[in-house]
């Protein structure tokens, strides 16, 4: 190789990696969300294209002074927005490497070593989690592309069960699919079944508690004149709340009705590594597929999910393209999610669990939940919130009296920049949430947001 190439190849990545070091530097002090928005950040890195190239090492220069304004900090402990994990080390120095050996990670044959890391990955995975060791585990972008991907796989099986070979038939004449939701699903559920042709209209929806739960007395009235295909769909993690439905008594009723049963868990699947939490999926492994984040719990690095799936056989017969010219083991990456091409995604997921190890991840789970308990006690202490969910996992929700008082002092934390949380909708009413799933969170920020919050319930109160 050229040695100019050579140079300004390490001089790009010595360059990425004092910017990374100088971010991750900032997370402590820095305001939680971004202070520009998208316009902002558009005119920044706007205007027409350069006639003239630059060098690696001003390339990313550039990048690192533009773009600071519109980060988000998300790798620091008091990101409690949506349900998003940090960046654990290990993982973190991975992913460099994943982007440095460019795998095209769909065939063991042709990347070994990457594909050989992401099964050893997903066999601690299914190890830890008490689920079929001998399942299928693809790696995908996230959550949502692994309920799709699972859900195409058990479309797939449960036609075929009843004759029908989708793969030569196609859908258009069909046996009718029923699918069975909860009332408190994810969004990610419905988006799945769309993209699998089923609309809203279309679902069979079980009535929940008021923890967000499927209730199985109500899966046993919409099951009973049940007949035909039928997939049912269950919950490890309301995004909100972070309940778990009863698996115990659920998955049963579902099977005893020739479904396919789902567990839609981002987040919740993790609970099964603590010894102290895992009572919370009791009965989970009889399920048919599950899905799952490893950058939410697990603190991978953007972007890493993983669906899995009970009988690889049922995977092959929904994603096995066939290709002449591609070259095939017993069970390859591109056998078990929709992509041929794809980034050794699972590399930071092997190197989190080798970080972490068995004792570490369930020593992390622990820890968000007892962060998440800290996180309730602090608010239900200050004047006028009110804890609505019983902190089972890793979620809080809150609220003020008021819908309006409740949006403002969301809008007013963002702002403050000490933490950053976002909004929801429970029960027809405004509500606020806090999602502990990152490794870095310390008790110290815990109480850190808690004083910042009082202290503009407080400020708000005296404007009153």
């Amino acid at each position: 190789m050229d040695d100019d190439v050579t140079e300004d190849r390490a001089r790009g990545l010595d360059a990425a990696h004092r910017a990374a070091v100088d971010f991750l530097g900032t997370l402590d002090d820095r305001p939680v969300w971004p202070r520009a928005n998208l316009d902002d950040m558009l005119d920044a890195f706007g205007g027409p294209l350069a006639d003239e190239g630059a060098d690696a090492e001003a390339v990313i220069e550039e990048i690192a002074r533009l773009a600071d304004p519109g980060l988000v900090a998300i790798p620091g402990g008091r990101f409690f927005g949506f349900v998003i994990g940090g960046t654990h080390p290990a993982a973190l120095a991975a992913d460099w490497l994943v982007s440095a050996w460019d795998q095209n990670s769909g065939s063991a044959t042709l990347t070994p070593t990457t594909v050989a890391m992401e099964r050893v990955a997903g066999r601690w995975m299914l190890d830890i989690l008490g689920l079929p060791d001998s399942s299928s585990v693809g790696f995908v972008t996230g959550c949502q592309m692994a309920n799709f991907t699972c859900l195409t796989t058990a479309r797939n099986a449960v036609l075929a069960r009843a004759g029908w070979d989708l793969s030569e038939q196609g859908i258009r004449d069909s046996p009718r699919l029923r699918f069975v939701v909860g009332a408190h699903r994810h969004g990610s559920i419905d988006r799945a079944a769309r993209f699998l042709g089923i609309g809203r209209q279309e679902l069979l929806i079980v009535d929940s508690d008021d923890q967000g739960r499927m209730r199985p007395d109500a899966l046993e009235r919409i099951l009973a004149d049940a007949s035909g295909p039928l997939i049912v769909c269950l919950q490890a993690g309301e995004v909100h709340t972070g309940a778990f439905d009863d698996f115990s008594s659920l998955i049963p009723i579902a099977h005893e009705h020739g479904a396919w049963v789902h567990v839609d868990g981002a987040f919740g699947l993790w609970a099964a590594a603590s010894e102290s939490l895992r009572p919370l999926t009791a009965g989970m492994e009889a399920a048919d597929s599950w899905a799952t984040d490893a950058h939410k719990t697990l603190n991978v690095p953007y972007d890493c999910g993983m669906a899995i799936v009970r009988d690889p056989a049922d995977s092959i017969a929904a994603f096995r393209t066939g290709g002449d010219y591609l070259l095939y083991t017993s069970l390859d990456p591109w056998d078990v999610t929709p992509e041929l091409s794809r980034r050794a995604r699972g590399v930071p997921a092997w190197a989190a669990l080798r970080g972490l190890g068995r004792r570490g991840v369930s020593d992390l789970i622990d820890r968000l939940h007892e962060n998440a308990v800290a996180m309730a006690a602090g608010l239900a202490a200050i004047d006028g919130i009110r804890v609505l969910n019983e902190v089972d996992y890793t979620q809080v929700m809150f609220r003020l009296d008021s819908d309006d008082a409740t949006t403002a002092l969301g809008e007013a934390v963002l702002l403050e920049g000490t933490a950053a949380l976002t909004g929801a909708a429970w029960d027809g009413h405004a509500a606020l949430r806090c999602s502990m799933s990152s490794w870095a969170t310390t008790r110290d920020d815990i109480d850190r947001t808690v004083a910042a919050i009082r202290g503009l319930v407080v400020q708000a109160s005296e404007r009153r």
